[in-house]
């Protein structure tokens, strides 16, 4: 088995060190023999037919203003990924762009989500309560964002345990659609939650090979004392 990663903009989107979920991903599957390769993808080599993961992560804001102005011409290309269930992961910045702001008449509008920007930045360790009523599992993370993004009829990621989440009030953070993630955790976000990222494989080989059943486990000791020592540390706040 195989998988392709396409990572847009990496040189400009790597703010909070999103290169670390790819490494994650690509480590995961490669102790599985899953072989793994990593594309950076800008303008000049676009192309999600051959795409398995995308990530779009977050920057400085005139860096990611450059990325958007770039990526308006495939805005298309990317929408069409997310409808037919293709696995993406967007992260803070990125999960914002896939909308509109309420300020400007920039976005890409892929989703039907808004975000407004105001004065406080919403900062500070998060837990998230994620998953199905029948499979549940936290996912922690970093967020760091003035936007307050209004996710509308869309699934929220998760539901607030601590933190903020998409704004200050609703309780709700990030949102999910068909097998597109996106989220304003970052720190990065996948080395702490081994759940998430092979939730997010197993996406990905689900729609690439009909006898895919499912992941071998792996020793997620590391991993997951680094993600309880975040949740213990909010607890006792």
């Amino acid at each position: 088995m195989d998988i392709k990663i396409k990572h847009l903009y990496p040189d400009f989107l790597n703010l909070y060190g999103d290169k670390g979920n790819i490494a994650v991903l690509k480590t995961r599957c490669e102790k599985r023999n899953i072989n793994v390769t990593v594309y950076e993808m800008t303008k000049d080599n676009f192309s999600l037919d051959d795409c398995d993961i995308l990530l779009l992560g977050g920057g400085y804001e005139r860096e990611q203003k450059f990325v958007l102005n770039e990526l308006k011409a495939f805005k298309d290309d990317i929408k069409d990924y997310i409808e037919n269930g293709k696995v993406m992961l967007a992260l803070c910045g990125g999960f914002e762009m896939l909308g509109s702001y309420e300020s400007s008449d920039e976005g890409l509008e892929i989703l039907n989500i808004s975000t407004a920007f105001k004065e406080k930045r919403l900062m500070g360790d998060i837990v998230i309560e994620c998953g199905t009523e029948n499979e549940k599992y936290d996912v922690v993370g970093f967020e760091n964002h003035a936007g307050r993004v209004d996710i509308k009829d869309y699934t929220p990621f998760g539901r607030v345990k601590h933190g903020f989440g998409n704004d200050d009030c609703k309780g709700f953070e990030g949102l999910v659609y068909k097998n597109l993630f996106a989220t304003h955790l970052h720190g990065p976000l996948l080395p702490k939650n081994p759940v998430l990222a092979d939730l997010i494989i197993s996406k990905a080989l689900k729609n690439k090979y009909e006898s895919f059943e499912q992941l071998e486990p792996l020793d997620d000791s590391f991993e997951q004392e680094a993600h309880n020592n975040i949740v213990l540390k909010l607890k006792k706040e």
